[in-house]
């Protein structure tokens, strides 16, 4: 059965049409036929969803309600995740290209598991008190001074195509529960998924107005940042981007988090359980064919285990079924549009031109039933320096640089050569030298004999030009949170 597509805005609790009358056509990138089209937001209805927004902050009962209230409320919209995850995991595959198997294993119950584990934080979350005694600290009375944390108000959310439902709920469900409104803007490439949550949330009885789903384009995300009613923004996209955001939300000084993607090395020592470095390498750098701000796209290996990791490596690759993204045994769908395709290509083209062998892929699929869709095939390349344009840039596509290294300080010097500083992944069985090379690489997170596990307390962020910020457990209830110092003598 089909899904039911919402392709209105949603503001104040309903969906309406953008103010202009203007919609755009989101299309299937399997086929490139038209999903549907969808309302095209403004500047005008981006002033209506902040004031919904500001309303039901400074008005509603969303900021005040009793903590275990919202807590309620916002398991309630889990639950309601998971009821629709045949509906929405089919909406995702169909909006984003990835794979059901992706869509409907993880990103789906992922999204719901993120409401369900901020609803528990919040009743674990405890706040500071100090007791400062007569005569210490220079102070001639006992005191009593509490670190009280509000909800700082209203907070514009702006998420990319690639993981919408996972990377949307995962800012969406602390921002709601510290009891912030949120006005919430989806890629305009990949907005479906993230339409539902106004039904959803309608069904899950939150007051109108604690969320506002505006669809558009990068004036939107523009008129957001700006708004002198916004209190925060929360970004995950590209650098370039990132930047313009972080100017733009500076005149009313904002507060900002940026998630802004990265060049993440993936290093394998000799000492590594090869067969699972191996699968792991794999899954780190093709699932979500590569779009992935995660994604292990510089392998490194340690020379004197070379042929025989590339030899499982190449084999276990070969093996992917690239096919349609809706048929529960593909492995790898196409990629989000044909132009995001030609860049990728251009990639490809440059890696060629600078010196890179090509070891497989590189092309599109021969399979005329594909040949509709923004496919191209996993493409690995190996003799790759450190100056190449897809040794350095973030392709966010289904593109793999290999390099070699000798020993420790190699595999260290190489994995730091690069602006970015998002993730990273080393195999190794001795501990002490995982412990070493994960203090070493400047990044903000470090995967051991492991690719993007994740324990939700955990903080989630990047270093460098990944951007700056930490999502998860206290990290974000901090971020939508404002700190009170309250101090009583006594």
């Amino acid at each position: 059965m089909e899904p039911t597509l919402r392709s209105q805005l949603f503001i104040n609790g309903e969906y309406v049409s953008a103010t202009s009358g203007k919609t755009f056509s989101v299309l299937n990138p399997a086929t490139n036929r038209v999903l549907t089209d969808v309302a095209e937001a403004g500047v005008e209805d981006v002033h209506r969803a902040v004031a919904a927004a500001r309303k039901a902050f400074d008005e509603g009962p969303w900021p005040k309600m009793k903590t275990a209230e919202r807590a309620k409320m916002i398991r309630r919209v889990a639950e309601l995740l998971v009821r629709h995850t045949p509906e929405l995991e089919r909406i995702e595959s169909l909006d984003v290209g990835k794979p059901v198997k992706e869509s409907g294993g993880h990103d789906i119950p992922r999204a719901a598991n993120n409401f369900s584990f901020f609803a528990d934080a919040l009743s674990q979350w405890t706040q500071d008190a100090h007791w400062t005694e007569s005569n210490s600290l220079g102070v001639d009375v006992n005191l009593l001074s509490v670190t009280m944390r509000q909800p700082l108000g209203v907070a514009g959310i702006i998420i990319p195509w690639n993981s919408p439902m996972m990377l949307g709920t995962w800012k969406l469900a602390p921002c709601l529960a510290s009891g912030c409104t949120a006005v919430l803007k989806p890629s305009e490439l990949a907005p479906l998924s993230l339409m539902k949550l106004g039904e959803i949330v309608q069904e899950a009885g939150l007051p109108p107005g604690v969320l506002n789903i505006v669809s558009g384009f990068g004036d939107v995300g523009a008129a957001l940042t700006s708004h002198p009613d916004v209190n925060a923004v929360s970004f995950t996209g590209g650098v370039a981007t990132g930047k313009r955001v972080l100017k733009a939300a500076a005149d009313t000084l904002k507060r900002v988090s940026l998630e802004l993607g990265g060049k993440s090395p993936n290093i394998v020592f000799a000492d590594a359980d090869l067969e699972a470095a191996a699968k792991g390498a794999v899954r780190a750098i093709f699932r979500s064919q590569g779009q992935s701000c995660v994604a292990g796209s510089r392998l490194l290996l340690q020379d004197i285990i070379y042929d025989r990791f590339m030899e499982r490596f190449l084999t276990a690759v070969a093996n992917l079924k690239v096919g349609d993204p809706l048929d529960p045994t593909t492995d790898f769908g196409p990629l989000i549009t044909a132009q995001h395709r030609e860049r990728v290509e251009d990639f490809i083209r440059s890696g060629l031109d600078e010196g890179a062998k090509l070891l497989t892929g590189g092309t599109r699929p021969s399979d005329p039933t594909l040949g509709k869709g923004n496919y191209l095939l996993p493409t690995v390349f190996e003799n790759v320096t450190p100056a190449m344009r897809i040794c350095q840039d973030e392709i966010f596509g289904p593109v793999l640089a290999v390099q070699r290294f000798r020993d420790e300080a190699e595999a260290i010097r190489l994995a730091n050569e690069t602006v970015y500083g998002l993730a990273g992944f080393l195999w190794t069985q001795d501990v002490n030298r995982a412990l070493r090379v994960s203090s070493a690489i400047k990044t903000g997170m470090m995967w051991v004999n492991s690719f993007f596990l994740r324990d939700l307390r955990t903080p989630f962020g990047g270093a460098r030009e990944s951007g700056f910020g930490r999502e998860g457990g206290r990290y974000s209830l901090e971020f939508y949170t404002e700190p009170k110092f309250v101090c009583i003598p006594y």
